[in-house]
């Protein structure tokens, strides 16, 4: 028996030193390197096999793991790291989020990031932590409205109708990259946040570039960069599965699933997530699919192949009538849920204006490591998008107080569908006077851009083409009679006095192609303290009209010739790291593009081209200054960007002969200038303070040039305008888009980690020196009438509105669920309930005093208090 015990004491006293030596347990802290944060959740597993383990609450991780052995740690949002094991105790391990080691990103074409402390360019980044805490109920654009220089809206409430300003810049002059991609409209360079709605579960970071982007495009932004990057190859398998409920009949289910890297070098991960809900107004229902798909191949140690599939299909009511700030008080609803355009259509809730669209977008993702100093990166994409804005139109189409649509009681009430009908067939010819109109966009998007970098000492060399194709087709369709036999369109010449049925294209019928050939160049310059950056780029855009409704099918003209514009740009800039907690950065550039393709065609309905047009014009230049410690971070920038030479296209109120006059007017020159500061202080690891202040200024830094107008009748006479009076007046908006900027804003958040469980937040935005929108095209001396007094274009200033702010709160519970890694998050959005203009539009200028005006302005409402409850289950 004695042999027998000191036998197995051996063993085990053996196998025991074995394991120490050849699989000992193996600890460590992950914490991100620059808020020393702990991580979460994060991934960590021995290289090769499927042993891993997940961070606790505290970051801490404990994992069987043999000397020599490879770690490797991932987590969405970080930038990938192995470890060699050499000792069982591996300490705090800081691991880079991907704003600051962007070198290492997987995806490859997502190359136009910022590095923090290296590329001179003004930025700010939100993670997949961050998106999953406080964007439960909000869209893309409100995610960075503690971003210094930006202004958010959600224009009438409905969803994924978010609107977004950079430094008073609005969308059609900023870019929206998804991995690198270019996915915003050419036509009207507008961002539709609605084609991208629920793809934030997807989204591993979210970096805002303002002023001159660090994106290696042929094609740049002027005003800004919002660059989003997507999940790619995961290494670990794993899934979630979420529910969320919310405010006025708002869910959310979203499911996921990565397989993990295969030993065969394959991985693939997918989402899928529905949305839907009554709105946040009456009538402003939605239902949206939002979908994602990644397969990736390692093809070798130095090539891998990925192909990325996503989008989201969604359709919503919306608000589409400004209504003015008295009609909106005396609503019994109350001022943000009351909504003029919806009503009852055969007992059913139905919307006098919907949206619907799908844009799904794939790409195909190549990288090759050639060498050890060389790399080539390209990428192939392609997108078809469809959908509508659907509307009412005709006689009984009037949604302002004493309009023409009837309601089932007072203004306030729902509108009467079924009257409509009624009117329609007791039309003793059976023609429709008021129909439901679709204004069609279907559009074919492709491109493909290819970058090669060669390192040769301290400088990286880049050089690369980014090839663009664009075809849009725009017309009307009718697509509800309401009760009626047909419609009576004579805007086709082919085919005039239609007696058109529901499918029939009405109205107007053309179509737009855009192509754009570009390369660019850059260098980089790191070495210790200073790094640095030329990049120099041209790209020759062509673009091409063809209207069919209004030339005959044997008419020439009904196609435009091509009109082409060469651009160019040259940017550069340098970062100095003073130590290691001071920085110092400098940038500056010289973009010209082409105009907006609808400013190259003289008006609506011809294909005839401005003779005046020209390439619009920005010179910008920045400082910048830095701090960055453990405890206490900060960042100052001043910046100012001429813009000059704008062109816009403007439509007016209709002839008496039922023709539209348009015009297009050039020579607009503005100027975009301001400070910026942000920061961040962490007193002690369970606190974070974090803040923003902007004071920008935009404003007109001289008169219009002068511009042409016509009707929209085929062959109409062209006739010049004189220059509008715009010289030190606040940027305006052309049309009736009320997209007001908030030239001051402010942030203020503080996140508590109150239990290792448990986290508190609460951000508050302040937005003040905010005005008004007005259309430019109407600063044109006015006669005094009987009725009207006079109208000085020298004497107008924009309306001030009311300065706002408004308070979110949400709360993160982290647990465990049958053995399962799960969390509680719940979201409170305007808090205090408060009542705020979100937007607001003067449709016809005047000098008096702002109080005076403020009630002639047609406005839009912000959100009152929202919530938003989440449950998320990893496995």
């Amino acid at each position: 028996m004695r042999k027998l015990l000191l036998i197995l004491f051996i063993g085990l006293f053996t196998t025991g030193f074995a394991l120490a030596q050849d699989g000992m347990v193996v600890r460590g802290k992950l914490l991100d390197a620059q808020t020393k944060e702990p991580l979460i959740g994060a991934t960590v597993g021995v290289k090769g096999t499927t042993n891993a383990t997940s961070a606790s609450l505290s970051g801490t991780f404990k994992l069987n793991a043999s000397s020599g052995t490879t770690l490797v740690i991932s987590y969405i949002g970080y930038v990938t790291k192995e470890i060699t094991v050499t000792t069982s105790d591996l300490g705090d391990i800081l691991i880079d989020p991907v704003s600051g080691a962007l070198n290492e990103v997987v995806v490859s074409a997502n190359q136009s990031l910022v590095i923090d402390r290296q590329t001179p360019i003004a930025s700010s980044t939100v993670g997949a932590k961050y998106i999953e805490e406080k964007g439960a109920l909000a869209e893309f654009p409100e995610l960075l409205k503690a971003t210094p220089g930006v202004t958010v809206s959600r224009a009438g409430g409905g969803y994924g109708d978010s609107r977004i300003a950079i430094r008073g810049f609005n969308s059609n002059n900023l870019a929206l990259l998804i991995n690198g991609l270019p996915v915003q409209d050419p036509e009207a360079g507008k961002i539709y946040w609605n084609d991208w709605a629920g793809l934030a579960d997807v989204t591993t970071s979210m970096q805002v570039q303002r002023g001159l982007s660090a994106s290696r495009v042929a094609v740049p932004s002027l005003g800004g960069t919002i660059n989003i990057t997507t999940k790619s190859l995961e290494s670990q398998q794993g899934g979630t599965i979420s529910q969320s409920i919310g405010s006025y009949g708002a869910t959310k289910t979203s499911f996921s699933y990565a397989t993990g890297l295969t030993p065969s070098g394959w991985a693939a991960s997918f989402l899928l997530s529905k949305s839907q809900g009554d709105g946040n107004a009456e009538g402003l229902y939605y239902t949206g699919y939002s979908y994602f798909a990644n397969i990736s191949k390692i093809l070798s140690k130095n090539q891998t192949l990925s192909i990325n599939f996503m989008g989201a299909s969604q359709s919503h009511g919306q608000r589409y009538t400004y209504q003015t700030i008295n009609t909106y008080r005396a609503a019994p609803q109350g001022e943000q849920r009351f909504n003029s355009d919806w009503g009852n259509l055969y007992g059913k809730t139905y919307s006098a204006e919907i949206n619907r669209y799908n844009k799904p977008l794939l790409s195909i993702n190549h990288d090759w490591k050639i060498s050890e100093t060389a790399s080539l990166s390209t990428v192939l994409y392609g997108s078809y998008g469809t959908g509508a804005a659907v509307y009412l139109a005709g006689s009984q189409a009037g949604l302002t107080p004493g309009g023409s649509a009837p309601r089932l009681g007072d203004f306030y009430s729902p509108i009467d569908f079924d009257a409509i009908v009624a009117t329609n067939k007791a039309n003793v010819n059976g023609a429709a006077t008021t129909y439901i109109n679709q204004a069609q966009n279907n559009h074919y998007q492709y491109g493909l851009i290819s970058t090669f970098k060669k390192t040769v000492k301290d400088i990286n060399f880049l050089a690369g083409v980014d090839l663009r194709g664009y075809h849009r087709d725009n017309f009307y369709v009718l697509n509800n009679l309401l009760g009626g036999s047909y419609w009576v369109d004579n805007n086709d010449v082919n085919n005039p006095n239609r007696n058109t049925v529901t499918g029939d294209k009405i109205n107007q019928n053309y179509s737009y192609d855009i192509f754009s050939e570009g390369v660019f160049a850059q260098a980089e310059y790191v070495k210790n303290d200073w790094s640095g950056f030329i990049t120099v780029g041209g790209n020759n855009t062509s673009n091409r009209k063809t209207d069919y409704f209004d030339y005959l099918n044997t008419n020439p003209l009904r196609k435009s010739a091509w009109v082409n514009f060469i651009g160019f740009q040259v940017k550069g800039g340098a970062n100095y790291n003073i130590d290691a907690h001071n920085n110092v950065f400098a940038n500056v550039g010289v973009v010209e593009k082409s105009p907006l393709i609808a400013t190259i065609f003289p008006n609506a309905k011809t294909t005839g081209v401005n003779d005046t047009k020209t390439l619009e014009k920005l010179f910008s230049y920045e400082l910048g200054y830095g701090y960055k410690s453990a405890m206490f971070t900060a960042n100052v920038n001043l910046y100012r960007s001429q813009y000059n030479d704008r062109a816009k296209s403007i439509a007016g109120v209709a002839n008496q002969d039922g023709s539209i006059p348009y015009g297009n007017v050039n020579g607009i020159n503005e100027v975009h200038q301001g400070v910026e500061v942000d920061a961040k202080l962490r007193p002690v690891k369970e606190v974070t303070i974090s803040g923003m202040l902007s004071v920008g200024d935009y404003h007109y830094t001289s008169n219009s040039g002068s511009g042409i107008i016509s009707s929209d009748a085929p062959g109409a006479k062209v006739t010049t305008i004189n220059s509008l009076i715009l010289k030190g007046k606040t940027i305006g908006d052309f049309g009736s888009s009320a997209a007001s900027n908030a030239q001051t804003t402010a942030a203020l958040g503080l996140d508590i980690d109150v239990l290792p469980q448990v986290k508190l937040g609460a951000n508050a935005n302040y937005y003040g020196r905010f005005f008004a929108s007005y259309d430019p095209s109407k600063m044109v001396p006015v006669a005094a009438t009987a009725v009207t007094p006079a109208f000085d274009p020298n004497a107008f200033s924009a309306v001030t509105l009311p300065n706002y702010s408004t308070i979110d709160l949400n709360v993160v519970y982290r647990f465990k669920f049958a053995g399962l890694d799960a969390s509680f998050i719940g979201n409170v959005y305007n808090l205090l309930n408060a009542t705020y203009l979100t937007e607001a539009y003067e449709p016809n200028p005047t000098n008096g005093t702002s109080v005076s005006r403020l009630n002639a302005l047609g406005v839009n409402y912000g959100n009152g208090r929202l919530y938003m409850t989440t449950l998320k289950i990893k496995f």
